[in-house]
């Protein structure tokens, strides 16, 4: 890809380096969007992104692979997404899949082509691939499975991973034997080759691991084909993109806050950054260049897999919300456990990433309720405690303290703006962002686009 100085910043370069002036600052550039889930993952962040994705000149994903899962309803048809950037839906726009991001190529097309037979026209055009992003193998994902039985072998539990291979994929990343997408449209012979090494390196911790070598790389020689006219220089794409003419550029956030490999409850973790650090290195752009950060939040709260959950509930409540909220994962399929929405989070969560506003979703879901309860502190031996623990042992003891408000007891599917809203539905909302100290600036109560109540 081409990469030239603007005439104008050359020209200042030039002019400043003779005259020995001070160099002009130059300017930050577009800002981007970033849209960040900030509790366990499957908060709505999809239909975030679809509503600001309308107006978005390019859409990016920054982090983690097939393991995340967004549903976007658009005119009755639901387009499930796991590794295309949602905003693939808008034929104006261009989606940029980063460094940051690990690619299952069999997932990828085959994702691309399921949604192109429900309507999705022309996607192959508008991707762009990194290509410095990580290339995730068949095999990385059988391992993933055998990682699993043998945690629940020797610990009795495991992380309830997807299987999708993510972890093994960045693990060979930080063991920098991973291969990238720049080296499969490289020489093929030398990718072969270090694609057996690869193989033989899994194969010397996992006897058991099978891989028909020959097969894999007949079928990786032909994703390479395919793939080839969608890979660019993700670096100097951004580069323009951020410095070039007004743009609106998006990020959506996969996975979330607690599932960040560093700042989540560990080891029930994702293996990427998925707070906004993330979409910098993700991207590689510039801090300077992060714009409005997101967070997306249920109206109460929900996990996959095991791991602490202080606010569960694992009672009539528990089931109603899963229930009536379809708390189903859309990756895995399982259900997800429910409980109450815990303000502790959610302060942990903008403490990271310093949410600009927050778009809480599925309000609907609390309205046949007697009475809400929503989580504000927790304790340990009676007593408060200041922050949110690090040590996975101390978060299973915590006692949650609670405020309880009275349910509203009507629906609020069909409420379009804020006062359509019950009064107690308003006062709920208010406490949230009284609480943690950021404005909430949608409110979800149903499925599709125009159930999305914008605040300002």
């Amino acid at each position: 890809m081409s990469f030239n100085w603007s005439s104008k910043e050359q020209k200042t370069a030039n002019q400043a380096a003779a005259g020995g002036q001070k160099r002009a600052r130059s300017d930050a550039g577009n800002k981007v969007t970033v849209v960040i889930g900030s509790q366990w993952g499957d908060e709505g962040k999809g239909k975030v992104v679809d509503l600001l994705a309308t107006e978005a000149d390019v859409i990016c994903r920054c982090q983690g692979g097939n393991n995340a899962g967004h549903t976007v309803v658009v005119d009755g048809k639901e387009y499930d997404f796991h590794l295309l950037p949602s905003g693939i839906i808008n034929s104006k726009s261009i989606s940029l899949i980063g460094n940051g991001v690990v690619i299952h190529l069999p997932g990828l097309f085959e994702e691309g082509d399921k949604n192109e037979k429900k309507g999705l026209k022309g996607w192959e055009k508008r991707l762009i691939v990194s290509d410095r992003a990580h290339l995730v193998f068949d095999f990385h994902q059988v391992v993933d499975g055998l990682q699993e039985t043998e945690r629940q072998a020797q610990e009795g539990k495991n992380i309830g991973t997807t299987k999708k291979g993510i972890g093994p994929a960045y693990s060979s990343k930080a063991s920098r034997i991973g291969l990238r997408v720049c080296d499969l449209l490289g020489d093929f012979n030398d990718f072969s080759t270090r694609f057996k090494n690869l193989v033989r390196h899994y194969q010397s911790m996992y006897p058991s691991l099978t891989v028909d070598v020959d097969d894999q790389l007949k079928k990786l020689k032909e994703f390479a084909e395919r793939l080839r006219p969608m890979v660019r220089d993700g670096v100097y794409y951004m580069y323009e993109a951020l410095h070039g003419p007004p743009k609106k550029i998006l990020v959506e956030g996969a996975n979330a806050a607690l599932l960040d490999i560093d700042f989540g409850t560990y080891p029930f973790v994702t293996s990427s950054n998925c707070t906004v650090g993330g979409v910098c290195t993700g991207l590689g752009i510039p801090p300077l260049n992060i714009g409005d950060v997101f967070g997306v939040s249920k109206a109460y709260t929900t996990r996959v897999g095991i791991g602490a959950f202080p606010t569960e509930q694992l009672n009539a409540v528990g089931e109603l919300l899963q229930t009536r909220g379809h708390e189903v994962g859309v990756t895995t399929g399982r259900k997800r456990r429910c409980g109450w929405l815990d303000l502790v989070i959610l302060r942990y969560a903008h403490m990271i990433n310093g949410f600009t506003a927050i778009a809480l979703t599925k309000l609907d879901i609390l309205d046949v309720l007697d009475e809400i309860k929503v989580g504000i502190a927790y304790k340990l031996n009676g007593k408060r405690i200041p922050n949110f623990p690090a040590n996975m042992d101390i978060l299973h003891k915590v006692e949650v303290e609670y405020e309880t408000f009275p349910g509203w007891k009507t629906d609020t599917s069909a409420a379009r703006k804020w006062n359509d809203l019950p009064a107690k539905a308003q006062n709920y909302i208010r406490f949230i962002e009284n609480h943690i100290g950021v404005p909430i600036k949608w409110v979800g109560v149903g499925k599709s686009r125009e159930c999305m109540i914008q605040m300002f």
